[in-house]
């Protein structure tokens, strides 16, 4: 009798330990829903419709089985997405967090050539007007305007020098919202000679990318000050002795 128990025990025992594994890996209860997805920081980069596409192609798939890490790399490959963050929304939900490459500059692009273009030399070709390129803080092309937009700093470095871009860009990310309101233009011929104009007219020497913060307290300081206000040059590369001109 005794053994006849622990037989059903067991029996039951493996009935619903199979009841759980099929509820949990198997049944539709779990199974990822479309329309319990939820898309959050897209920016104005991000095409959504292009994310839920990447998430779409799991629609049924039950969270537990989800492959996270695989959806995660694959929705770093959409264009615009910097980074993601996929947490499972119990019973059927899915929250994509994305992190997008909002441009930060507008970079004057080299003139372009448009193939085929009749009664031009070398192959038909045709010089275009170059435009600009908008970029993220990475220096990542996340667009291209023809005119310089309104509202981004246009940065201009020697061509093909990607360190010098990214050294003007770090600048950008360290400077107070403020300041970099008001800055209409950068330049860099070197790494350590980033140079701003101000939307004012005025002319910025930063210098590297070193002491930030002080740098900014003294140009404000400087603006600020009746006798230095309205100057058409400021030099804060060495910020403890900073030059007006």
């Amino acid at each position: 009798m005794l053994a006849w128990r622990q037989i059903v025990g067991v029996v039951g025992g493996v009935v619903v330990v199979g009841a759980l594994a099929w509820l949990l890996l198997l049944s539709p209860v779990l199974a990822l829903d479309p329309e319990q997805v939820r898309v959050d920081g897209a920016g104005t980069v991000v095409a959504v419709d292009q994310v839920r596409a990447v998430v779409d192609e799991h629609t049924g798939v039950p969270l537990p089985r989800l492959d996270v890490t695989g959806l995660r790399t694959a929705l770093l490959d959409v264009p615009g997405v910097r980074d993601v963050t996929l947490s499972r929304d119990w019973p059927r939900g899915l929250s994509v967090q994305l992190v997008s490459r909002e441009p930060v500059a507008a970079v004057p692009e080299a003139a372009d050539v448009v193939e085929g273009a009749p009664g031009t030399a070398a192959g038909d070709a045709e010089a275009a007007a170059p435009g600009y390129a908008l970029v993220d803080q990475d220096g990542v092309k996340v667009g291209r305007s023809d005119t310089p937009p309104e509202g981004l700093p246009v940065v201009e470095v020697p061509v093909g020098e990607a360190r010098i871009l990214a050294a003007a860009l770090g600048v950008l990310e360290s400077l107070p919202d403020a300041l970099l309101a008001d800055i209409g233009q950068v330049s860099a011929g070197t790494q350590d000679t980033v140079r701003f104009v101000l939307r004012d007219g005025a002319t910025v020497e930063w210098g590297s990318a070193q002491e930030p913060d002080l740098k900014a307290a003294v140009l404000s300081a400087l603006r600020a000050a009746p006798e230095t206000a309205g100057s058409s040059r400021y030099d804060v590369s060495a910020p403890t002795m900073p030059v007006v001109g």
